[in-house]
């Protein structure tokens, strides 16, 4: 039986927007300068890190590619900025998100993305992302702290947001009080580390990866309590929150 789930956190980079295929796009376009191209096996490795960690690791699979780490980011940046005001929602999040508002359940997003880029990729997107009332968590936000995914760190951050109490440290043991506070918690992610995370943060996950990560192997143990293709198949009532009217 699913626990009841009391707050909700979202992860934002193909969960609510269609991010990803912007960055395969851009990705694939430098690389081809150099006769190379992004597999889905290297993409999985990117997915869910900050933006550092998660150009490193992709330089590291083509060792013969002349760009150093800040220049890859330079000419990515340069050229995804200008696409990201068109990037679209994902099916399934404006009927999630404006439902979950209307039965003022409390929600965030926790986002690797940078504070900037978040604006630019939301910033044309106000229906859904009003929503949130601000309650954002971003992969550079200085006052949390934080280590990247697969780290439970910015779920805990968003859930101390949304809770506005102690919900126990990331690297050590948290009291039972803490726990229970925290198992309140739902999470809906796409990515492996971003799954991870979830579950490390002592929430439930819904994950809803990209069908090609399936078969994708990762280190660690955790598992999503819930696997779903799309936002559209997610029935709130299963994790006692209130069901779609229509």
């Amino acid at each position: 039986m699913s626990p009841t789930i009391e707050f909700v956190v979202f992860d934002m980079d193909g969960l609510l927007i269609d991010s990803e295929t912007i960055l395969t796009q851009v990705a694939n376009t430098i690389l081809a300068q150099y006769g190379k191209k992004m597999t889905w096996d290297i993409k999985a490795g990117c997915m869910g890190k900050p933006e550092y960690e998660s150009t490193a690791h992709l330089l590291s699979c083509f060792p013969d590619v002349p760009l150093t780490v800040p220049e890859y980011l330079e000419q990515r940046n340069a050229r995804q900025n200008k696409l990201w005001p068109t990037v679209p929602l994902l099916p399934g999040v404006k009927k999630l998100v404006l439902h979950l508002r209307a039965h003022n359940i409390p929600m965030a997003v926790a986002t690797s993305s940078r504070r900037t880029t978040f604006e630019l990729k939301t910033g044309h997107l106000g229906e859904v992302f009003d929503c949130f009332d601000g309650k954002v968590v971003c992969g550079d936000d200085k006052q949390w702290s934080m280590r990247g995914k697969p780290e439970p760190d910015i779920f805990l951050a968003a859930a101390r947001e949304l809770l506005g109490c102690d919900v126990g440290p990331a690297d050590a043991d948290a009291a039972p009080t803490q726990l229970a506070e925290r198992r309140k918690g739902l999470v809906f992610e796409d990515s492996i580390p971003g799954m991870q995370a979830g579950k490390r943060a002592g929430m439930s996950v819904v994950w809803v990866p990209d069908a090609n990560l399936l078969d994708v192997e990762y280190s660690g143990e955790e598992k999503a309590d819930q696997t779903l293709k799309s936002l559209e198949d997610f029935v709130p009532e299963q994790w006692g929150l209130p069901p779609y009217t229509q």
